[in-house]
């Protein structure tokens, strides 16, 4: 009698949770309409479970930069409601809901990731909502697409944009690249063309198969490799196309160096748009074709001047001037090369390049805080300082406030300032 007692509470106990399951479901139904969707702390993680790809703007309503940015999510949802695999846009208040803003590390605002299978990725490209469509569809194209024709490879390239570099196969197997292929898929376009002309030959200039082909269409660069198409070759070459030649330092292209091995070869400019740091930049190109072991790279000082002056690098220094970093903490300055002159600056890059490898360096370490840090939070010197003139506004409203003995419950502080907005919104 005992075990049948037990085997019904056990049934009974199935079917009333089976019950509040399909409640919970229906409760926490989403539908792919094209619209944006509102989440918090209830529904976030079924949310994120009902979708196999999820967009979320992590925002603040008192941000500037999320309002502007609103619209452009708006239209965005609707094109992506529509691919095969649709992308589903989502928002989350991350300043009212704060155990989900701290659970995925929200720092600033927007913050955008996009969840792949529940998994999230952090989100750095282009915002306006026709960019932001042809970026996002990548994640969702097929691995390893296949072209038969002219056109389909025309169409492709066009597809893909400028925002990734793209490989194509020519007179390859995809399965030689498909292991690549899932490894670096959000980094990069990956395809094999099966039928292709001479013509196609010829413009993408490669004059024999199997050939696989870089492009990295916002740099205007095209790299071939004829093999050895062995593992080892190949991911290198992959791995070394992943950038171009020539980096420009910014917030975006830094995060992008997380994953990076190499010794970074980095230039220090005054302006990086002026006519002589795009000459001095065609050479750095030609270097660093020469030294692929390396990442060439360069930062303007009227852009970027935060994370040049970790380097101690001020407006009162002789610029350029070059320095190879190890992407973290660690920097090398070569001896009798502190600046790169005006005249045969080829040469001065060679030198400096020549006198790093044989050891004609002395070692430095980045100013201020660690530069893991900044990597990852991207706050950069002039936020610190405003968190701490933030910091001591609020120390000053707690005195002001132990004075009002009739409070006997204190909310948190929140930013409803202007002056916090400015302090809690991220760059675009």
């Amino acid at each position: 009698m005992r075990r049948r007692s037990v085997a019904v509470e056990f049934l009974f106990f199935a079917i009333f949770s089976s019950s509040l399951l399909s409640i919970f479901a229906e409760e926490h139904k989403f539908d792919i309409d094209g619209k944006v969707i509102d989440l918090d702390d209830s529904n976030f993680d079924s949310a994120i479970s009902s979708f196999d790809y999820v967009f979320v703007d992590f925002y603040a309503p008192w941000c500037g930069h999320c309002k502007r940015l609103s619209p452009e999510l708006d239209a965005a949802a609707a094109m992506l409601a529509g691919l095969e695999k649709p992308i589903v846009i989502a928002k989350v208040d991350a300043d009212k809901y704060r155990k989900l803003g701290d659970k995925y590390e929200i720092d600033g605002f927007p913050t955008l990731k996009l969840f792949m299978h529940g998994v999230p990725i952090d989100y750095n490209g282009p915002r306006k909502a026709d960019v932001l469509v042809r970026f996002l569809k990548k994640f969702v194209a097929p691995d390893v697409s296949i072209l038969d024709s002219d056109t389909a490879i025309s169409n492709f390239v066009e597809a893909a944009g400028p925002s990734f570099p793209i490989f194509i196969g020519f007179g390859m197997n995809e399965s030689v690249i498909s292991k690549f292929a899932i490894k670096y898929k959000k980094k990069a376009w990956f395809s094999v063309a099966k039928d292709f002309s001479d013509s196609v030959m010829e413009s993408y200039d490669f004059d024999k198969v199997p050939a696989l082909v870089s492009l990295y269409p916002t740099y205007d660069e095209r790299n071939i490799f004829y093999g050895p198409f062995d593992d080892q070759f190949l991911e290198e070459f992959i791995k070394q196309n992943l950038f171009p030649l020539c980096l420009p330092m910014n917030h975006d292209t830094l995060k992008l160096l997380r994953d990076e091995e190499r010794k970074i070869v980095l230039t220090f400019v005054e302006d990086e748009n002026d006519d002589k740091t795009k000459k001095l930049i065609k050479l750095l190109k030609a270097a660093a074709s020469a030294n692929r072991d390396y990442l060439f790279a360069y930062a303007g000082l009227q852009q970027f001047e935060d994370f040049v002056e970790t380097f101690e690098i001020n407006k009162k220094m002789k610029l350029p001037k070059m320095v190879v970093w190890d992407g973290d903490e660690e920097y090398f300055n070569v001896i009798d090369s502190e600046s790169i002159g005006e005249e045969d600056q080829g040469s001065e890059i060679t030198r400096f390049l020549e006198g790093y490898k044989q050891g004609k360096t002395v070692s430095k370490r980045i100013s201020g805080p660690s530069l893991i840090q900044f990597l990852n939070s991207m706050v950069g010197f002039k936020l610190i300082f405003l968190f701490v003139f933030v910091l001591a506004v609020i120390m000053m409203i707690q005195t002001i406030g132990k004075s009002d003995e009739d409070n006997d419950v204190r909310r948190p502080l929140r930013p409803d300032t202007s002056e916090a907005q400015r302090v809690g919104d991220k760059e675009d």
